[in-house]
């Protein structure tokens, strides 16, 4: 077996164990809504869950966060039925405190850090390693894109003031609707992005810059929740215990996050 096979095999095995101790259920749909934060894990382990267990994942994403229609507080907010929701931490708890999600149900799955990307072949490359090239490169950029969501909210709300940058930074810096960050400035509608890692990576016709400096950091939880009124609630545990189990912690960091149990 190859190393790059050895978590993919871990995974279906933690499963197959989960289901021999508890008793294999009949085959549910499971309906779950996911931010983009967790969402390149989230591909890659839903299948093997759905082989080892029978039960179907019906997948739906939308952003933590804000005033898109595909938001998940407002997909919920207008009826939209789901038994699972994983979103950004903060959005998660604010779920709760309306009674939406159940308030003892909060699994946590993975941590993320903010990245930035430019287009491959961009000179000077942007250092965005420390605090003071973090700034110069948001001072340099023509244009600059940052999410909808967790991350976006951060950046415009706080760090830029605390970077001294928000004034000369208001007429470029665009908040991204519905859509990833990489896109937009993979088709050149912005010279400097701004999202999770694990968001940008997939995007590997862009040249990724690596996380923003630490002392500039915001470090945010994706969660894992039922919602108050899951249909499937015990197959809905069973794949978020799957989610947030050591078996699923490499293909997890795979994807530009840091395992939340490590």
């Amino acid at each position: 077996m190859s190393l790059l096979m050895a978590p993919w095999h871990r995974a279906l095995a933690f499963v197959f164990a989960v289901l021999i101790w508890s008793g294999q259920a009949l085959a549910a749909d499971i309906h779950v809504v996911t931010s983009g934060g967790f969402t390149a894990a989230y591909k890659l382990l839903v299948p093997l869950f759905e082989q080892a267990t029978g039960h179907r994942v019906i997948s739906a994403y939308g952003a933590s966060m804000g005033n898109a229609a595909d938001a998940i507080p407002n997909r919920l907010a207008r009826g939209e039925r789901f038994d699972i929701v994983i979103l950004a931490d903060s959005g998660l708890a604010a779920l709760q405190r309306e009674g939406r999600v159940q308030p003892d149900s909060r699994v946590d799955l993975g941590r993320s850090l903010i990245g930035a990307v430019v287009r491959k072949g961009a000179e000077p490359r942007p250092d965005v390693s420390t605090v003071e090239g973090l700034r110069q490169a948001l001072l340099d950029a023509r244009s600059i894109a940052y999410s909808a969501s967790a991350s976006g909210t951060y950046l415009s709300t706080e760090l830029f003031q605390r970077l001294g940058v928000a004034e000369q930074v208001k007429g470029k810096a665009h908040r991204i609707l519905s859509e990833r960050v990489g896109a937009v400035v993979l088709r050149g509608d912005a010279d400097l992005g701004f999202q999770q890692v694990s968001e940008l990576l997939p995007f590997t016709q862009l040249q990724f810059l690596g996380p923003i400096a630490a002392e500039a950091q915001q470090r945010v939880f994706f969660s894992a929740g039922l919602t108050a009124d899951a249909r499937e609630p015990e197959a809905a545990r069973q794949l978020i215990q799957f989610l947030a189990s050591p078996a699923a912690a490499p293909i997890v960091r795979i994807t530009g996050l840091e395992p939340a149990g490590q």
